[in-house]
């Protein structure tokens, strides 16, 4: 499902991936209230969504998606890749990022790509991820193991205070506000065979 207020990017992003045999445009909306009205019937494998719309934004699209769907594929198309606005998607659970004056074949690998649980961030952006210290990924994979903050502290045998304040920094670092987010990152990693 492509959600953009644009009408002549929204016909030529469409003709592009109706071209491919694989990918069909299963629905279209142009605004923050048409998507949410449409993705409860709907229900796409991957939503791309513009982050620039006239009644909001991309960001609230994604969580209304994640609402109906928490594991919803996501991928951002927009003009502009600042630091705020890659923070934000991501933060929101999309799975990438590209630029609406990338090629068509960029555009359709890109959405295939988060469709197998893949990620797609702009190349010139180093992930946050890499920021994090050795320890601090630790704890993120025991988020994604499921592990409470106090079976984190036993596994690494630190305080419990400690794994609260690592997971707080963690998330500012990922641009994240829950650690649910943190595993659902963890997972879509795993899906897509990361160690």
């Amino acid at each position: 499902m492509l959600v953009d207020d644009h009408e002549v990017v929204r016909r030529g992003i469409v003709t592009v991936i109706d071209a491919q045999g694989d990918l069909s445009v299963v629905g279209e909306a142009s605004s923050v209230a048409e998507a949410r009205r449409r993705l409860p019937a709907i229900r796409p494998d991957v939503l791309v969504v513009d982050l620039q719309l006239p009644d909001g934004t991309g960001i609230e699209v994604m969580r209304s998606a994640r609402e109906i769907d928490p594991e919803q594929a996501m991928l951002v198309l927009t003009s502009f890749d600042d630091d705020a606005a890659l923070r934000e998607s991501r933060a929101a659970g999309a799975a990438g990022l590209i630029l609406k004056s990338a090629r068509s074949q960029e555009i359709a690998d890109s959405i295939r790509a988060v469709h197998a649980g893949r990620t797609v961030w702009p190349a010139d952006h180093v992930t946050e991820e890499q920021e994090l210290s050795d320890s601090d990924r630790r704890i993120v994979d025991l988020i994604g193991d499921g592990h409470s903050n106090r079976e984190i502290a036993d596994e690494l045998g630190i305080a419990e205070k400690t794994v609260k304040n690592r997971v707080t920094v963690i998330l500012q670092t990922l641009g994240m506000q829950r650690r649910t987010q943190v595993a659902a990152m963890v997972a879509a990693r795993r899906r897509a065979g990361w160690k």
